[in-house]
């Protein structure tokens, strides 16, 4: 490698679950992603000059995209090599928005194409999968839309395997933020260990009318169908405002709303425009209402995933 050559890499955001679907439907989402610069230095290992936000360790150990690149060197046969990380995270810490995730993957791609790519694309997920098992648990409903963007209905890990539905045009994805965190251990701690028969039935009628209506195009098929009986009664007694800002979702015409990976962040879908900015400012107002803080956005599917970007002249040392 080249001393001093560097790489920046992107990996949007996402919503995990999407409802009923708990580790198995995910997608990317437009908007604020994570980036990390990847630059090669005269020293073995990984080394983070800028852990993306002061919460955040410097620890590589202790980072997703820490973790992540120590995982590409070593897939990569290059643990004699060393990189200098410095993260850009413009995505919630603990804001169930696929923030470690994003963290993960683009610091996976970034030290992967540091290398010429000598890694396909699904050994550079099992890197970043590394990182989340490690900090979050093992689980690619998030980690595999930030890398491939879209929609994405996981079938298995190993093997990797999953089907990328498609993003009716119409659909639009209200992001909203309330002003606390939630760790993604936290929230998975709460996951009742069994269910019953017809939950467990009622499940998998939401999942397969979602996975229609995403196929079919036919976003009303949502309505009734983003209803998730599992993780969702279990985790709202932890997200004050949340059950208010649903209510006040589906009264302003969303076709579904539930909450964004692990949450904090909650997330309602909707066939237009005018309908989306209504429901984000029922939820922000429900929330206000409740003594929590919000913001929001309205977004659509990313369906480019992770990406290398050009650096500017000022920040790339070969010109």
């Amino acid at each position: 490698m080249i001393l001093g050559r560097s790489v920046r890499a992107f990996a949007p955001g996402g919503i995990g679950n999407i409802g009923p679907g708990l580790d198995i439907l995910g997608c990317a989402v437009t908007g604020p992603g994570d980036s990390v610069v990847a630059t090669v230095i005269d020293e073995p290992g990984v080394r983070i000059d800028e852990s993306g936000h002061p919460d955040l360790p410097c620890d590589p150990a202790r980072h997703a995209c820490g973790i992540a690149a120590s995982e590409i060197l070593r897939r990569a046969g290059h643990t004699s090599s060393g990189v200098a990380l410095s993260v850009e995270k413009d995505l919630p810490l603990a804001g169930g928005q696929g923030g470690s995730a994003a963290s993960a993957v683009a610091g996976a791609v970034a030290v992967n194409a540091l290398l010429r790519q000598p890694l396909d694309s699904r050994d550079v997920l099992a890197a970043a999968l590394v990182a989340e098992e490690r900090l979050a648990g093992r689980h690619i409903d998030n980690l595999a839309p930030a890398m491939f963007g879209g929609i994405l209905l996981i079938r298995s890990i190993e093997p990797l395997d999953f089907i990328r539905l498609p993003a009716p045009p119409a659909l639009r994805i209200v992001l909203v933020e309330p002003s606390m965190r939630l760790r993604t251990a936290e929230a998975r701690a709460v996951l009742p260990a069994a269910i019953s028969l017809s939950t467990a039935l009622a499940q998998a009628v939401a999942i397969s009318t979602m996975v229609a209506a995403f196929l079919t195009g036919n976003l009303q098929l949502l309505r009734g169908a983003i209803d998730d009986r599992i993780a969702e009664p279990a985790r709202a007694r932890l997200l004050p405002g949340f059950i208010d800002a649903k209510r006040a979702a589906l009264e302003k015409g969303a076709l579904g709303c539930s909450i964004s990976g692990g949450g904090p962040s909650s997330f309602a879908l909707t066939d237009s425009d005018d309908t989306a900015g209504s429901v984000m400012h029922a939820m922000i107002e429900a929330y206000r209402q409740c003594g929590v803080g919000a913001v929001g956005r309205v977004a659509q599917i990313d369906e480019r995933g992770a990406r290398v970007e050009e650096l500017s002249p000022a920040r790339d040392p070969r010109t």
